[in-house]
Protein backbone atom coordinates (compact mmCIF):
# COMPACT_ATOMS: atom_id res chain seq x y z
CA UNK A 1 0.00 0.00 0.00
CA UNK A 2 1.38 3.78 -1.37
CA UNK A 3 2.48 6.46 1.26
CA UNK A 4 -0.57 8.83 1.98
CA UNK A 5 -0.66 11.49 4.74
CA UNK A 6 -3.66 11.73 7.20
CA UNK A 7 -5.99 15.19 5.95
CA UNK A 8 -5.66 16.81 9.02
CA UNK A 9 -1.98 16.66 8.61
CA UNK A 10 -2.67 17.45 4.98
CA UNK A 11 -4.70 20.69 6.29
CA UNK A 12 -2.79 21.79 8.60
CA UNK A 13 0.99 21.83 7.14
CA UNK A 14 2.83 22.47 4.64
CA UNK A 15 5.56 19.75 2.71
CA UNK A 16 8.67 20.96 2.89
CA UNK A 17 9.96 17.68 1.26
CA UNK A 18 11.66 14.50 1.82
CA UNK A 19 14.05 12.45 3.93
CA UNK A 20 15.08 8.95 2.88
CA UNK A 21 12.39 7.62 5.89
CA UNK A 22 10.61 10.68 6.42
CA UNK A 23 7.92 13.35 5.30
CA UNK A 24 8.81 16.77 6.78
CA UNK A 25 6.33 18.90 7.35
CA UNK A 26 5.84 22.61 8.24
CA UNK A 27 3.35 23.79 10.96
CA UNK A 28 0.90 26.34 9.63
CA UNK A 29 0.44 27.83 13.06
CA UNK A 30 2.85 31.27 13.92
CA UNK A 31 4.11 30.08 16.35
CA UNK A 32 8.07 29.75 16.34
CA UNK A 33 9.51 27.21 13.52
CA UNK A 34 7.40 23.96 14.12
CA UNK A 35 8.74 20.87 11.88
CA UNK A 36 6.57 17.52 11.77
CA UNK A 37 8.38 14.02 10.70
CA UNK A 38 5.83 11.45 9.07
CA UNK A 39 7.01 8.27 8.33
CA UNK A 40 6.10 7.37 5.24
CA UNK A 41 5.53 4.14 6.23
CA UNK A 42 1.75 2.88 5.77
CA UNK A 43 -0.13 1.50 8.84
CA UNK A 44 2.05 2.55 11.46
CA UNK A 45 1.11 5.00 15.00
CA UNK A 46 3.87 4.23 17.06
CA UNK A 47 7.35 4.31 16.69
CA UNK A 48 8.36 1.27 18.25
CA UNK A 49 5.87 -0.55 15.21
CA UNK A 50 8.72 0.32 12.76
CA UNK A 51 11.27 -2.45 11.96
CA UNK A 52 14.61 -1.70 14.07
CA UNK A 53 16.47 -0.39 10.57
CA UNK A 54 13.64 2.18 10.16
CA UNK A 55 14.02 3.33 14.02
CA UNK A 56 17.75 3.52 13.55
CA UNK A 57 16.73 6.17 10.47
CA UNK A 58 14.50 7.93 12.37
CA UNK A 59 16.80 8.80 15.28
CA UNK A 60 18.92 10.10 12.83
CA UNK A 61 16.33 12.37 10.80
CA UNK A 62 15.19 13.47 13.59
CA UNK A 63 18.57 14.68 15.39
CA UNK A 64 19.11 16.31 12.09
CA UNK A 65 15.91 18.28 12.15
CA UNK A 66 16.57 19.06 15.23
CA UNK A 67 20.26 20.17 15.03
CA UNK A 68 18.94 22.35 12.07
CA UNK A 69 16.43 24.10 14.70
CA UNK A 70 18.74 24.88 17.27
CA UNK A 71 21.19 25.78 14.15
CA UNK A 72 18.85 28.55 12.89
CA UNK A 73 16.54 29.13 15.47
CA UNK A 74 18.75 29.41 18.82
CA UNK A 75 15.71 28.21 20.78
CA UNK A 76 15.96 28.13 24.27
CA UNK A 77 14.55 24.70 23.96
CA UNK A 78 13.81 21.84 21.10
CA UNK A 79 10.41 20.32 22.49
CA UNK A 80 9.72 16.81 20.40
CA UNK A 81 6.79 14.58 21.01
CA UNK A 82 4.75 12.30 19.46
CA UNK A 83 1.15 12.15 20.85
CA UNK A 84 -1.42 11.55 18.00
CA UNK A 85 -4.70 11.26 19.93
CA UNK A 86 -5.95 12.94 17.30
CA UNK A 87 -4.64 11.94 14.48
CA UNK A 88 -2.94 8.55 15.20
CA UNK A 89 -0.36 8.10 11.63
CA UNK A 90 3.17 8.12 13.57
CA UNK A 91 4.45 12.08 13.43
CA UNK A 92 6.71 13.29 15.61
CA UNK A 93 6.30 17.38 16.18
CA UNK A 94 9.78 19.22 16.48
CA UNK A 95 9.36 22.54 17.73
CA UNK A 96 11.75 25.16 18.43
CA UNK A 97 10.67 27.30 22.13
CA UNK A 98 11.42 30.41 23.57
CA UNK A 99 10.71 31.82 26.81
CA UNK A 100 9.20 34.78 24.84
CA UNK A 101 6.24 32.46 23.14
CA UNK A 102 2.80 32.30 23.59
CA UNK A 103 2.75 28.96 25.77
CA UNK A 104 6.48 28.82 27.23
CA UNK A 105 6.49 27.36 29.64
CA UNK A 106 4.06 24.97 29.62
CA UNK A 107 3.34 22.97 26.49
CA UNK A 108 2.01 24.12 22.73
CA UNK A 109 -0.85 21.91 23.08
CA UNK A 110 -3.79 23.41 24.35
CA UNK A 111 -1.72 26.85 24.98
CA UNK A 112 -1.66 28.64 21.90
CA UNK A 113 -4.35 30.75 20.40
CA UNK A 114 -4.34 29.01 16.81
CA UNK A 115 -2.90 31.59 15.09
CA UNK A 116 -2.11 30.52 11.41
CA UNK A 117 0.94 32.34 9.19
CA UNK A 118 -0.60 34.42 6.40
CA UNK A 119 0.16 32.53 3.06
CA UNK A 120 2.99 34.59 2.00
CA UNK A 121 4.35 34.18 5.36
CA UNK A 122 4.26 30.84 5.22
CA UNK A 123 5.11 30.25 1.68
CA UNK A 124 8.54 32.21 2.69
CA UNK A 125 9.32 30.46 5.89
CA UNK A 126 8.72 27.38 4.04
CA UNK A 127 11.52 28.31 1.11
CA UNK A 128 13.42 29.28 4.52
CA UNK A 129 12.85 25.86 5.71
CA UNK A 130 13.46 23.92 2.44
CA UNK A 131 17.35 25.61 2.04
CA UNK A 132 18.22 24.94 5.50
CA UNK A 133 17.20 21.16 5.40
CA UNK A 134 19.08 20.82 1.81
CA UNK A 135 22.20 19.97 3.37
CA UNK A 136 20.99 17.29 5.47
CA UNK A 137 21.61 13.71 3.79
CA UNK A 138 18.81 12.66 1.57
CA UNK A 139 16.50 15.47 1.70
CA UNK A 140 14.81 16.35 -1.65
CA UNK A 141 12.54 19.54 -1.77
CA UNK A 142 9.24 19.07 -2.47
Amino acid sequence: MAFSLHPRLEADTTWLGDLPLCRVLLSKEDIGPWLILVPKVEGITEIHHLSEEDQIQFIKESSALASKLEHFSHPDKINIGALGNMVSQLHIHHIARFQTDVAWPGPIWGNTKGVIREVSLQEETAANWQQHLATIEGFVSA
